[in-house]
């Protein structure tokens, strides 16, 4: 038999007694629940060391500002202004007598000299009638001299030389007038220049006072734009310029013109820009941009973002002056670039406000920090 069944007919149970160290740690922990439980009621919470160095008055602090030293420098105003390459000259050609083409010399795109035949008409009639002129002027011319010598001798009257001298007079006029109807089946240039439009074909039949071609000279060249009211002052005759085309092409010319009359329909004045061009590469028609320096002015360099509007609807930036004091300045904008924009109507040093100006007002007191760039 065994030991477990000898205690069992001994009617023996078996018994546990409590350990103390564990009784120990379940208080521990309930006083610790108790004590996290309070703390967290109570509100308090540990300062911090900002909170150490705040005043203990607890007034409320100025509102802090990022501001850039700026300084007035020296810059050149800029005209801009949108315009249209024109030739020097550009006309259209008439032909001044009527009759077939007999002859074309010159060619569409061709340059041509001034006084260079670019076509001629048939000429048989005119020569015709040019022969028949100089021979009656030299009847005329012998009969004149007749009646002078039947003068001389007393046979002929002074009425009878009279009407001698006035058929010469009009076989001379006759003739010069066959020379010039001559001259007008010749079509020339007036200029030199290069031929645009040639309306002629051989043997084609024009009538005269019909366009035959076009002649145009682009050498100089001319840029016509218009001149708002306000900036008439700021141009005049001789200034340089630079004209950029939209071709990408970049010359330099001269103001040859400024105008003295308004268009009535826009207010604008015309002006033109001069500039050379024997090479001909650039078109007449064409678009241009023209850029003319006028005066020189101290100006600020700014970021448009830090510009705004007062209350007025000025427009203006806002400062902070030696005792961090917040100042609004109306600006004048004078040159505008990719980078920024160069402003006038500030104090020659300034502090702008860069980051903050939309949170303070004129007139108050700020806590004015440097930019990380300017630090």
């Amino acid at each position: 038999m065994t030991d477990s069944a000898t205690r069992s007919d001994r009617g023996d149970t078996l018994e546990f007694s409590a350990d103390k160290g564990a009784s120990r740690s379940t208080w521990i922990a309930g006083i610790i629940l108790l004590a996290v439980v309070g703390w967290m009621g109570s509100g308090f919470v540990l300062p911090s060391e900002e909170e150490d160095a705040a005043p203990e008055t607890g007034e409320p602090q100025p509102v802090s500002v990022v501001v850039q030293p700026s300084e007035a420098e020296p810059v050149t105003l800029l005209f801009t202004a949108e315009g249209q390459a024109m030739p020097d000259r550009d006309r259209m050609i008439m032909a001044e007598a009527t009759g077939e083409v007999a002859s074309v010399s010159a060619t569409m795109g061709s340059y041509v000299e001034e006084g260079a035949e670019i076509a001629r008409l048939s000429s048989a009639s005119a020569e015709a009638e040019l022969a028949r002129a100089e021979q009656e002027v030299t009847r005329t011319e012998r009969d004149l001299e007749n009646a002078e010598t039947l003068l001389e001798r007393g046979v002929a009257t002074q009425d009878r030389v009279q009407q001698a001298r006035s058929a010469f007079a009009q076989a001379e006029a006759q003739l010069t007038a066959a020379q010039e109807a001559l001259e007008d089946l010749i079509i020339t240039a007036p200029f030199a220049g290069r031929i645009e439009l040639l309306d002629l074909d051989t043997g084609e039949f024009v009538q005269a006072g019909s366009q035959v071609a076009r002649l145009v000279d682009n050498a100089p060249l001319t840029v016509s734009f218009q001149v708002p009211q306000q900036s008439l002052t700021r141009l005049q005759s001789g200034q340089p310029a630079t004209v950029q085309f939209i071709t990408g092409e970049e010359r330099e010319g001269v103001v040859s013109f400024v105008g003295t009359s308004a268009a009535e329909t826009t207010r604008t004045f015309l002006a033109e820009v001069t500039l050379p061009n024997e090479d001909g590469a650039i078109a007449a028609g064409i678009s241009a941009r023209i850029t003319i320096p006028t005066t020189d002015v101290t100006a600020h360099f700014m970021s448009p973002s830090i510009v705004s509007l007062s209350p007025a609807g000025q427009l203006g930036v806002k400062i902070v002056d030696d005792e961090d004091i917040v100042r609004f300045h109306p600006i004048e904008v004078v040159r505008a670039e990719i980078e920024g924009i160069w402003v006038t109507g500030l104090p020659d040093s300034v502090r702008l406000i860069t980051i903050g100006q939309g949170f303070v007002s004129d007139g108050e007191t700020v806590r004015p920090q440097l930019a990380e760039d300017d630090q």
